[in-house]
């Protein structure tokens, strides 16, 4: 009896082992394919003319917008954003007419002055 159980499964084994081999060997590969790898230098701007613009009209400790300058040129389809509050505070969208000068609205939410510690400007194309 034992020896008859052990022949079983040996028996399956083998059924299951050639079943998986049939399907392996079904497999097909594309005949070309590719890889790749490259670099690229990541230049920046240079910000300049940075401007606060605060709330004199209601509250005059809160800065409702940000303006400055980016050199080179950027295109206007840039997408920049301003973070002013180092511990992880609002992103602003910043917009542009001509590349060079831009706007950032920081009304809302809004942000005091004494909360404002930095000026991060992302920009990514």
């Amino acid at each position: 009896m034992f020896r008859s159980s052990k022949f079983f499964v040996v028996l399956l084994v083998l059924i299951f082992a050639t079943a998986a081999f049939a399907f392996a060997a079904t497999n097909t590969m594309p005949a070309v394919t590719a890889a790749g790898e490259g670099a690229r230098t990541i230049s920046g701007y240079t910000v300049g003319n940075v401007d606060y613009n605060l709330n004199t009209a209601s509250n005059p400790a809160n800065i409702t917008s940000v303006t400055f300058t980016l050199a080179p040129a950027a295109p206007t389809t840039l997408n920049v954003s301003i973070q002013l509050d180092s511990t992880g505070g609002a992103f602003y969208t910043c917009t542009s007419a001509d590349g060079t000068n831009w706007s950032c609205n920081t009304a809302a939410p809004a942000i005091d002055v004494p909360n404002a510690d930095q000026l991060r400007v992302i920009t990514t194309d």
